[in-house]
């Protein structure tokens, strides 16, 4: 089957841009997701309006899912490997080899954050480990915070938390150099630098931090987290596949109006575009790619006028 739109990510923008290609009701629409993703991981989303107690990516997602379906929407589950624009449409492989072909595509592939397999990051991730200070910096203020971090990527991320808490400890996990010049702010704005590995995130069952044990058996006892290690996944293979541009840091360059790529009738939306990574713009970037993809569908196949109940038909001669 040929789909009008196929979106490649099922995370915040790709369901968003569902909904919304959807409930024009004339569109063959199809999410093709992996069923993994930064969003999956977040155990509490607290900026998102209509949820102040928060809210998991997972509920978002099956509750988005389910929105999405109810407007006509098919979904499955597969990793697309290769993609390629031919005669005008969009031809991807899956992972067993199953084929899809499409006249719009939009890619929502998203970013996935690097962070070391320690036990208790994903029981904690989003509840008090956090990952994004625009989002959640609040939930540190004036609290006993932990950053989790390697070389530059963590001393970047702890100038940004000090503006919220004045006790923060910064631990170089990785143990990468850190230039003098950040380590002389370190010193000078009072954070206090830890240069050892850390073992485990001690925390209680509801996922609430209690402390950093490091490997040597020191403890540092925290009431907040946050993550920075830096070099995350940026997962624009796909759209390099197709010959878009991508920014330096291997984000994904699009129109700022309309977030279609210097592809015809290829857009894109979430973390993998060049914008802030944040769920919320996430959402907002995926109805407006939806909104413009419908705009080139109905050029491109003329929507049929309904018939209305009340035309009345006469063949009566005068």
């Amino acid at each position: 089957m040929r789909y009008d739109a196929i979106i490649v990510g099922g995370g915040f923008a790709g369901l968003q841009a569902a909904i919304q290609l959807g409930r024009y009701s004339v569109h063959r629409v199809l999410v093709i997701d992996a069923g993994a993703g930064r969003s999956t991981l977040c155990r509490g989303y607290h900026n998102i309006l209509g949820w102040p107690d928060g809210v998991s990516g997972e509920e978002l997602r099956a509750k988005g899912h389910q929105q999405a379906e109810t407007a006509g929407v098919a979904f499955v589950t597969d990793r697309i490997l290769t993609a390629q624009k031919k005669d005008g449409f969009f031809l991807l492989s899956g992972q067993q080899g199953q084929q899809y072909e499409a006249t719009t595509l939009l890619l929502a592939t998203g970013v996935m954050d690097r962070f070391p397999e320690l036990p208790g990051i994903k029981e904690t991730m989003g509840r008090t480990l956090y990952v994004c200070p625009d989002c959640d910096g609040y939930e540190i203020e004036k609290r006993q915070t932990v950053l989790l971090g390697s070389g530059d990527a963590g001393a970047n991320m702890a100038f940004v938390l000090r503006e919220r808490t004045g006790d923060l400890t910064y631990i170089n996990h990785e143990r990468e150099p850190v230039s003098p010049e950040n380590m002389e702010r370190i010193h000078d704005q009072g954070i206090r630098y830890i240069e050892k590995t850390a073992a485990k995130i001690d925390h209680e069952n509801n996922g609430f931090i209690k402390k950093i044990v490091m490997e040597n058996g020191e403890e540092i006892p925290a009431e907040r987290g946050f993550i920075a290690f830096g070099r995350n996944a940026v997962h624009s293979e796909l759209a390099a596949q197709l010959g878009v541009n991508l920014h330096k840091n291997r984000h994904v360059e699009a129109n700022s109006r309309s977030l279609m790529t210097n592809v015809d009738n290829l857009w894109v939306a979430g973390d993998i575009a060049v914008h802030a990574e944040q769920a919320t713009v996430a959402m907002g970037e995926g109805a407006i790619a939806g909104i413009w993809m419908n705009k080139v569908l109905k050029k491109l196949n003329p929507p049929v006028l309904p018939v209305s109940k009340h035309a009345v038909c006469s063949t009566k001669k005068h």
